[in-house]
């Protein structure tokens, strides 16, 4: 575990404050890396007054919750991958739902008529959230397969389908009420929308058999069916930034939907990419901070105005950045549900998020809820957890920034905004943490306390 020690660089050395965490007793776990997003190049700072200040916000917050969640969950696999015609090890399907893709994807598909999570209660989720330490939530409205999570007017493939038979319970518009229920509580609202739609004609067209995570047909070509996927993908984010309430974030995934030229063929995943899928980011960005002024847009791996933070994906930078980041990670193996997950100690939890801090970033730690729609005890447990670290340690993880050297062998350093604080964590990397009666680190030349080479913290 890790605990912090927390001192006033216009004192001196005698007045230093140490506060030691509760030990938690945890296994240590390595992150899996899957299809990781990388970091675009060419970052664009934003112009506007008010996304400057949100983005300000944003950095102090540090900890977001991340959830997928759709009818996937009902087969426990990887989100929507599986209908994605690639041989990848996110994209196998499990015989025992269809021995040929149609087949499969037709059953696939189906799943909307038997989805029925009566266990959904926002409230509990943000609850447990809250008292984690999480201050945003970023909810997947809208993953690849196109059902939507909310009440769409522009298709049937939705929640609130009367082929659903959650759309008859009073809690059917879910994103209504996370969204509400979170906000409520006073998070900071994210909006995750999947660009691309492969149950959407004017993406995957049926005229063609879909060959990969693109567009099946040439825009070019068909300028008329493009258009209409613009004005279907425009109409969906209108209706989620017009009429869900105040949303901060707009969290845009699918990076082969994007201009040709911005396609970066160092990039395993971007060298599918052929075709030009320009969806018009001006017009859609434009509606949406009409809609709700100052809104963040991360228009993933996207470089130019609409990417104002950096998303990698499973992993964490090995060095700071000086540009608004955030690492998405799971907390088990899977960003949706799964069978029997392996969940991250809290320990691990804790020690990816002081190396996240530490180096600038944020950190939106996914959590999956299942068929039913609640999480697994294993979720609560952590978050409890959790919940107990941030009481004693939250002081040195909001509202804070980051102060070279960063780290030093098990030392990680975060500052207080004004830069009259520096906040030292200890990380022990064994499988337990074992407090010893004394710490000796070494403190940084640039730190402007500086009685002695080493300072000896005794552990009462």
């Amino acid at each position: 575990m890790a605990f912090f020690l927390s001192f006033s660089l216009s004192l001196e050395m005698q007045t230093l404050k140490t506060i030691i965490s509760t030990a938690l007793i945890a296994s240590s776990a390595t992150l899996a890396f899957g299809q990781a997003h990388n970091v675009s190049n060419g970052y664009q700072k934003p112009t506007d007054p008010l996304v400057i200040e949100n983005l300000e916000q944003w950095q102090d917050m540090k900890f977001g919750l991340f959830m997928h969640w759709g009818t996937y969950s009902q087969w426990g696999i990887v989100e929507s991958w599986s209908i994605c015609p690639e041989d990848e090890g996110w994209t196998q399907r499990k015989p025992e739902h269809g021995k040929t893709y149609f087949e499969y994807l037709k059953n696939y598909e189906n799943l909307q008529t038997t989805f029925n999570p009566t266990d959904f209660n926002p409230q509990k989720w943000a609850d447990a959230a809250k008292a984690a330490g999480m201050k945003y939530v970023v909810f997947t409205t809208k993953h690849h397969d196109g059902f939507a999570m909310f009440d769409t007017k522009e298709s049937d493939y939705k929640i609130t389908s009367a082929k659903t038979p959650f759309s008859t319970n009073p809690k059917a518009n879910v994103t209504k009420e996370i969204f509400n229920t979170f906000r409520n509580d006073g998070f900071k609202i994210g909006a995750y929308f999947s660009k691309p739609d492969w149950h959407s004609d004017y993406y995957w067209w049926s005229y063609f058999p879909p060959k990969d995570r693109n567009v099946n047909y040439d825009p070019k070509k068909y300028p008329d069916r493009w258009q209409k996927f613009k004005d279907f993908t425009y109409n969906q984010i209108n209706e989620l930034t017009s009429a869900y309430g105040k949303v901060d974030i707009l969290w845009l995934d699918g990076g082969q939907v994007r201009p040709l030229e911005t396609v970066d063929k160092s990039v395993d995943w971007q060298q599918t990419i052929k075709m030009d899928q320009n969806i018009d980011m001006d017009r859609i960005g434009g509606m949406a901070r009409k809609n709700q002024p100052g809104i963040i847009v991360v228009d993933r791996t996207v470089p130019g105005n609409w990417e104002n933070y950096v998303t990698p994906e499973q992993a964490i930078p090995e060095h700071p950045l000086d540009i608004p980041w955030e690492s998405c990670i799971t907390m088990g193996n899977s960003f949706s549900y799964v069978p029997n997950d392996q969940y991250k100690p809290t320990k691990k939890i804790v020690e990816t998020l002081v190396k996240i801090i530490s180096r600038g970033g944020n950190y939106l730690l996914n959590i999956a809820p299942g068929p039913t729609g609640d999480y697994d005890q294993a979720a609560y447990d952590r978050l409890n957890e959790l919940a107990a670290w941030m009481k004693i340690n939250q002081t040195a993880v909001f509202a804070t920034r980051t102060i070279a050297p960063y780290h030093q062998g098990d030392y990680y350093y975060t500052r207080s905004k004004d830069s009259k604080v520096v906040n030292v964590f200890h990380l022990s990397e064994g499988d337990t943490y074992q407090q010893p009666n004394e710490y000796v680190f070494q403190v940084p030349d640039n730190f402007s306390v500086r009685k002695s080479l080493f300072w000896v913290i005794k552990v009462n």
